[in-house]
């Protein structure tokens, strides 16, 4: 039967979902010639795959490409163009890592073959120039009006640290400047072709957040916290705030969870043990990752390096896994309808 081999792939698990490979829309072709149209960045998993498949049913050749699309945003909002997924990463509580989350996360999504941006929403504590290591720059300006990405090792990149005189310039700003900033960021930025839009969130749950409800078409949202009490704490505000105006949280991170001494080996779970994944199963939520807290990663981000250890690789993967699974948006395919 011309289907067998899709009856052969059944053993075989999708990786991270874990649902049967003959299930899965994204395995095409033929038993002789079999495609793979990843629908999320995971290249360092294509090689896995394909070897399973050749123990099952040895197809003459095996193509694996990427096939990102663009998912569901909240509230019918209209997805921005050449953009097809936005994740913003939120705590509630500052100086719980979020930013690093954000610069490894965006740059193991890159490593793993998706292209990638990154919008520093943090207006009064922007930190993204300085971790991607981009430098003291401006943006290119077009037109007047528009203004190209600073590119980082391939990474897009946006911060409102770019656009100020001198880097130590305080932004004292009221609320509506702080959101006026951040849609011009966002909107007159030229970001180009980009699967993925990573918005580092201040902390908290204020202006800036709301008008990224309001107005930002995000396709799935990080929470990112430590593992003590009151980090905990404002973290479920964080998720309470998602829930309410209709972002979807795709997971827990928890950071710093455990010290590990560079000098004895020694580990220790200095701000408590567990919270995260207590988080994650109260409110049915996946933990992406349990990040160390780790001497290395800190000395990475200070000098604008990269830190793509393989506990930020899973945690791409979980990511853009959790948001291949959301229903395809097809808004931006269509122009607009016109009734006469």
């Amino acid at each position: 039967m011309a289907e067998d081999w899709r009856q052969a792939l059944a053993s075989i698990k999708a990786p991270i979902t874990g649902e049967p490979l003959s299930s899965t829309p994204w395995v095409k072709g033929t038993e002789t010639d079999i495609i793979l149209a990843w629908p999320y960045a995971a290249k360092s998993l294509w090689p896995v795959l394909e070897t399973q498949i050749k123990s099952a049913i040895n197809p003459q050749t095996i193509l694996s490409q990427q096939a990102i699309k663009t998912r569901d945003v909240q509230n019918n909002l209209t997805p921005i163009p050449g953009i097809k997924n936005i994740i913003a990463v939120a705590s509630g509580k500052g100086g719980v890592g979020k930013s690093t989350v954000t610069a490894n996360l965006a740059r193991a999504l890159q490593q793993e073959g998706a292209r990638v941006g990154v919008l520093d929403a943090d207006i009064y504590g922007p930190s993204q120039a300085m971790m991607l290591g981009a430098g003291n720059v401006h943006p290119e300006a077009l037109d007047n009006k528009k203004m190209n990405p600073v590119d980082s090792a391939g990474i897009k990149t946006m911060s409102i640290a770019y656009l100020l005189q001198e880097q130590d310039t305080a932004m004292i700003w009221r609320g509506p400047m702080v959101s006026g900033a951040l849609m011009q960021m966002l909107q007159d930025t030229v970001w180009g072709e980009l699967d993925y839009l990573v918005i580092d969130l201040p902390p908290g749950t204020g202006d800036i957040q709301l008008t990224l409800a309001q107005k930002v078409p995000v396709t799935g949202a990080v929470i990112v916290t430590t593992p003590q009490d009151i980090a905990l704490m404002d973290a479920r505000k964080a998720y309470a705030m998602f829930r309410k105006t209709g972002i979807e949280v795709l997971g827990i991170v928890e950071n710093m969870a455990m010290h590990h001494c560079s000098a004895c080996g020694h580990e220790e779970a200095i701000f408590g043990e567990g919270g995260g994944e207590r988080m994650a199963r109260q409110y049915e939520l996946p933990l992406l990752a349990s990040l160390p807290l780790d001497a290395r990663i800190r000395q990475d981000m200070d000098e604008g390096r990269a830190h793509v250890s393989p506990a930020f690789i899973e945690m791409a993967h979980q990511v853009g896994a959790r948001l291949a699974l959301k229903r395809e948006n097809f808004a931006s395919k269509f122009g607009t309808v016109r009734v006469l």
